[in-house]
Protein backbone atom coordinates (compact mmCIF):
# COMPACT_ATOMS: atom_id res chain seq x y z
CA UNK A 1 0.00 0.00 0.00
CA UNK A 2 1.35 3.71 -0.89
CA UNK A 3 2.18 5.75 2.05
CA UNK A 4 0.88 9.04 2.84
CA UNK A 5 3.82 11.26 3.95
CA UNK A 6 1.47 14.34 5.11
CA UNK A 7 -0.47 11.70 7.45
CA UNK A 8 -0.99 12.24 10.83
CA UNK A 9 0.13 8.71 11.25
CA UNK A 10 3.17 9.20 9.41
CA UNK A 11 4.32 11.92 11.45
CA UNK A 12 3.45 10.39 14.65
CA UNK A 13 5.49 7.61 13.09
CA UNK A 14 8.13 9.65 12.56
CA UNK A 15 8.21 11.52 16.38
CA UNK A 16 8.31 7.87 18.14
CA UNK A 17 11.50 6.98 16.07
CA UNK A 18 12.66 10.51 16.89
CA UNK A 19 12.83 9.49 20.57
CA UNK A 20 15.97 9.65 22.41
CA UNK A 21 17.44 12.73 19.59
CA UNK A 22 18.03 16.35 19.08
CA UNK A 23 15.20 16.11 16.18
CA UNK A 24 12.42 15.54 18.53
CA UNK A 25 10.78 18.13 19.77
CA UNK A 26 10.74 19.51 15.57
CA UNK A 27 9.82 16.52 15.11
CA UNK A 28 6.81 15.82 17.59
CA UNK A 29 5.44 19.84 16.88
CA UNK A 30 5.22 18.57 13.29
CA UNK A 31 2.70 15.68 14.42
CA UNK A 32 0.90 18.12 16.50
CA UNK A 33 0.60 21.27 14.36
CA UNK A 34 -0.86 18.61 11.43
CA UNK A 35 -3.19 17.06 14.08
CA UNK A 36 -4.38 20.70 14.93
CA UNK A 37 -4.97 23.83 14.11
CA UNK A 38 -2.40 25.92 15.94
CA UNK A 39 -0.27 29.13 15.52
CA UNK A 40 2.35 28.20 18.07
CA UNK A 41 4.44 25.79 20.34
CA UNK A 42 6.01 26.48 23.60
CA UNK A 43 7.27 23.29 25.07
CA UNK A 44 9.24 24.56 28.35
CA UNK A 45 10.25 22.10 31.59
CA UNK A 46 9.90 23.71 34.96
CA UNK A 47 11.86 22.48 37.91
CA UNK A 48 11.88 23.18 41.83
CA UNK A 49 14.53 25.28 42.49
CA UNK A 50 15.63 27.08 39.42
CA UNK A 51 14.19 28.95 36.57
CA UNK A 52 12.30 26.85 33.77
CA UNK A 53 14.78 25.75 30.44
CA UNK A 54 12.70 26.44 26.83
CA UNK A 55 12.90 23.01 25.03
CA UNK A 56 11.36 23.87 21.48
CA UNK A 57 9.68 27.18 20.17
CA UNK A 58 7.61 27.74 16.86
CA UNK A 59 5.52 30.49 15.86
CA UNK A 60 4.52 32.95 12.78
CA UNK A 61 3.58 36.10 15.01
CA UNK A 62 6.72 36.88 16.58
CA UNK A 63 5.58 38.67 19.54
CA UNK A 64 4.50 35.64 21.19
CA UNK A 65 7.88 34.65 22.38
CA UNK A 66 9.35 37.81 21.77
CA UNK A 67 9.71 38.39 25.89
CA UNK A 68 9.57 35.01 26.64
CA UNK A 69 13.97 34.72 27.76
CA UNK A 70 14.03 38.46 29.07
CA UNK A 71 10.55 38.71 31.13
CA UNK A 72 9.14 35.20 31.53
CA UNK A 73 12.21 32.94 32.04
CA UNK A 74 13.38 35.47 34.94
CA UNK A 75 10.72 35.93 37.11
CA UNK A 76 7.34 36.31 35.69
CA UNK A 77 6.57 32.78 35.20
CA UNK A 78 6.11 32.24 38.45
CA UNK A 79 2.90 34.53 38.06
CA UNK A 80 1.96 31.94 35.59
CA UNK A 81 -1.12 29.81 35.92
CA UNK A 82 0.50 26.93 33.76
CA UNK A 83 3.36 26.88 36.66
CA UNK A 84 0.87 26.70 39.32
CA UNK A 85 0.00 23.53 37.65
CA UNK A 86 3.50 21.94 38.33
CA UNK A 87 3.29 23.47 41.87
CA UNK A 88 0.35 21.86 42.50
CA UNK A 89 1.78 18.44 40.64
CA UNK A 90 -1.91 18.10 38.78
CA UNK A 91 -2.65 14.56 36.95
CA UNK A 92 -0.64 14.61 33.73
CA UNK A 93 -3.08 15.33 31.20
CA UNK A 94 -4.43 18.31 28.85
CA UNK A 95 -5.33 21.97 30.44
CA UNK A 96 -6.27 25.40 29.02
CA UNK A 97 -5.22 28.41 30.49
CA UNK A 98 -9.05 29.78 30.38
CA UNK A 99 -10.29 27.03 32.47
CA UNK A 100 -6.90 27.22 34.96
CA UNK A 101 -6.83 30.78 35.39
CA UNK A 102 -7.62 33.02 38.73
CA UNK A 103 -10.82 34.77 37.86
CA UNK A 104 -9.19 38.18 37.33
CA UNK A 105 -6.55 36.64 35.55
CA UNK A 106 -7.78 39.05 32.71
CA UNK A 107 -7.42 42.28 34.52
CA UNK A 108 -4.04 41.57 36.59
CA UNK A 109 -0.89 43.62 35.59
CA UNK A 110 0.73 40.59 35.17
CA UNK A 111 -1.76 40.02 31.95
CA UNK A 112 -1.47 43.53 31.01
CA UNK A 113 2.59 43.84 31.15
CA UNK A 114 3.40 40.06 29.48
CA UNK A 115 0.39 38.40 28.69
CA UNK A 116 -1.42 40.32 26.16
CA UNK A 117 1.91 41.25 23.91
CA UNK A 118 2.31 38.08 22.98
CA UNK A 119 -1.08 38.45 21.29
CA UNK A 120 -2.11 34.93 22.64
CA UNK A 121 -6.42 34.20 22.69
CA UNK A 122 -6.10 31.51 23.66
CA UNK A 123 -3.86 28.01 25.41
CA UNK A 124 -3.73 24.62 25.87
CA UNK A 125 -0.77 22.81 27.95
CA UNK A 126 0.03 19.03 27.65
CA UNK A 127 1.41 18.48 31.22
CA UNK A 128 3.54 15.57 31.95
CA UNK A 129 6.19 14.58 34.36
CA UNK A 130 9.13 12.81 33.31
CA UNK A 131 11.20 12.96 36.31
CA UNK A 132 10.67 13.89 40.06
CA UNK A 133 10.31 17.13 40.70
CA UNK A 134 10.45 18.29 36.56
CA UNK A 135 7.09 18.82 34.78
CA UNK A 136 7.24 19.43 31.00
CA UNK A 137 4.44 21.49 29.41
CA UNK A 138 3.94 21.48 25.90
CA UNK A 139 2.09 24.81 25.30
CA UNK A 140 0.14 25.36 22.10
CA UNK A 141 -1.30 28.68 21.21
CA UNK A 142 -3.92 30.76 19.34
CA UNK A 143 -2.92 34.37 18.45
CA UNK A 144 -2.68 37.31 16.34
CA UNK A 145 -2.30 35.26 13.30
CA UNK A 146 -5.07 33.76 13.23
CA UNK A 147 -7.16 35.76 15.49
CA UNK A 148 -9.47 32.68 16.03
CA UNK A 149 -9.59 30.91 19.94
CA UNK A 150 -9.60 26.71 19.42
CA UNK A 151 -12.85 24.87 18.01
CA UNK A 152 -14.45 22.35 20.20
CA UNK A 153 -13.06 20.35 17.57
CA UNK A 154 -9.41 20.80 17.92
CA UNK A 155 -9.98 20.52 22.04
CA UNK A 156 -12.12 17.58 21.73
CA UNK A 157 -9.19 16.24 19.41
CA UNK A 158 -6.26 17.64 21.80
CA UNK A 159 -7.91 15.73 25.11
CA UNK A 160 -7.65 12.55 22.63
CA UNK A 161 -4.34 13.02 21.83
CA UNK A 162 -3.36 14.08 25.67
CA UNK A 163 -2.27 10.58 26.75
CA UNK A 164 -0.13 10.22 23.69
CA UNK A 165 1.27 13.55 24.09
CA UNK A 166 2.20 12.85 27.66
CA UNK A 167 3.63 9.52 27.48
CA UNK A 168 6.05 10.71 23.95
CA UNK A 169 7.23 13.82 26.60
CA UNK A 170 7.77 12.10 29.35
CA UNK A 171 10.09 9.47 27.66
CA UNK A 172 12.15 12.12 25.93
CA UNK A 173 12.78 14.29 28.41
CA UNK A 174 13.05 11.37 31.67
CA UNK A 175 16.45 12.17 31.87
CA UNK A 176 15.92 15.46 32.91
CA UNK A 177 16.37 15.98 37.11
CA UNK A 178 15.90 19.00 39.48
CA UNK A 179 16.74 19.29 43.41
CA UNK A 180 15.01 21.00 45.99
CA UNK A 181 11.74 21.40 46.76
CA UNK A 182 9.29 24.96 45.44
CA UNK A 183 7.23 25.77 48.30
CA UNK A 184 4.66 29.12 48.39
CA UNK A 185 6.08 29.75 52.00
CA UNK A 186 9.77 29.70 50.61
CA UNK A 187 9.10 32.09 47.88
CA UNK A 188 7.26 34.45 50.00
CA UNK A 189 10.05 34.41 52.74
CA UNK A 190 12.00 35.16 49.91
CA UNK A 191 9.88 38.08 48.82
CA UNK A 192 9.97 39.16 52.16
CA UNK A 193 13.90 39.44 52.33
CA UNK A 194 14.46 40.74 49.45
CA UNK A 195 11.64 44.16 49.89
CA UNK A 196 13.25 44.38 53.51
CA UNK A 197 17.05 44.00 52.00
CA UNK A 198 16.52 46.50 48.77
CA UNK A 199 13.57 48.79 50.32
CA UNK A 200 13.18 48.38 54.11
CA UNK A 201 9.91 47.46 53.70
CA UNK A 202 9.16 44.76 56.73
CA UNK A 203 6.15 42.29 55.49
CA UNK A 204 4.42 39.88 57.78
CA UNK A 205 4.23 36.35 55.88
CA UNK A 206 0.80 36.90 55.63
CA UNK A 207 1.20 39.65 53.57
CA UNK A 208 3.35 38.81 51.17
CA UNK A 209 1.53 35.28 50.37
CA UNK A 210 -1.50 38.03 49.74
CA UNK A 211 0.80 40.03 47.05
CA UNK A 212 1.51 36.99 45.61
CA UNK A 213 -1.80 35.79 45.11
CA UNK A 214 -3.09 39.66 43.79
CA UNK A 215 -0.57 39.60 41.58
CA UNK A 216 -1.55 36.18 39.58
CA UNK A 217 -5.11 37.31 39.31
CA UNK A 218 -6.91 36.40 42.17
CA UNK A 219 -9.76 38.80 43.72
CA UNK A 220 -10.26 38.74 47.21
CA UNK A 221 -12.87 36.26 47.28
CA UNK A 222 -10.56 33.28 45.98
CA UNK A 223 -7.79 34.67 48.16
CA UNK A 224 -9.58 34.28 51.11
CA UNK A 225 -10.65 30.50 49.60
CA UNK A 226 -6.66 30.04 48.76
CA UNK A 227 -5.89 31.29 52.29
CA UNK A 228 -8.52 30.19 54.44
CA UNK A 229 -10.05 33.77 55.60
CA UNK A 230 -12.80 35.36 54.53
CA UNK A 231 -13.07 38.14 52.23
CA UNK A 232 -13.43 40.73 54.35
CA UNK A 233 -10.11 39.88 56.37
CA UNK A 234 -8.12 39.33 52.73
CA UNK A 235 -9.35 43.64 52.16
CA UNK A 236 -7.37 44.04 55.31
CA UNK A 237 -4.13 42.58 54.70
CA UNK A 238 -4.16 44.41 50.86
CA UNK A 239 -4.64 47.55 53.17
CA UNK A 240 -1.85 47.14 55.29
CA UNK A 241 0.32 45.64 52.18
CA UNK A 242 -0.17 49.19 50.41
CA UNK A 243 0.35 51.26 53.02
CA UNK A 244 3.56 48.81 54.43
CA UNK A 245 4.88 49.35 50.38
CA UNK A 246 3.78 53.06 50.11
CA UNK A 247 1.70 52.46 47.10
CA UNK A 248 -1.76 52.61 45.69
CA UNK A 249 -2.42 50.00 42.67
CA UNK A 250 -2.33 46.58 41.59
CA UNK A 251 0.08 48.12 38.47
CA UNK A 252 2.39 49.85 41.14
CA UNK A 253 2.72 46.45 43.13
CA UNK A 254 3.69 44.35 40.28
CA UNK A 255 6.36 47.22 39.82
CA UNK A 256 8.04 46.70 42.85
CA UNK A 257 7.82 42.99 43.23
CA UNK A 258 8.85 41.75 39.83
CA UNK A 259 12.23 43.14 39.98
CA UNK A 260 12.67 41.29 43.48
CA UNK A 261 11.22 37.80 42.13
CA UNK A 262 13.34 38.07 38.59
CA UNK A 263 16.87 38.69 40.67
Amino acid sequence: MRAFPNSAEHHLGRAIGALGSEDFAAVFYAWLDRCLDIDNATMLTYFQSRRPEVLFTRTREPRVHEKLESDYIPGAYLLDPFHDLHVRRVPEGLYRLRDIAPDQFHRNEYFAAYYRRTTLIDEIAFVSYPATGVSVQVCLGKDASSGRIFSARDLDTAQRLAPIACGLSRMQWAGLSSSGDFTESALAEQLIAALERQHGIGLSRRQAEVALLILRGHSSMSIGLQLGVSAQTVKVFRKQLYRKCAIASQAQLFSLVMPLLSA
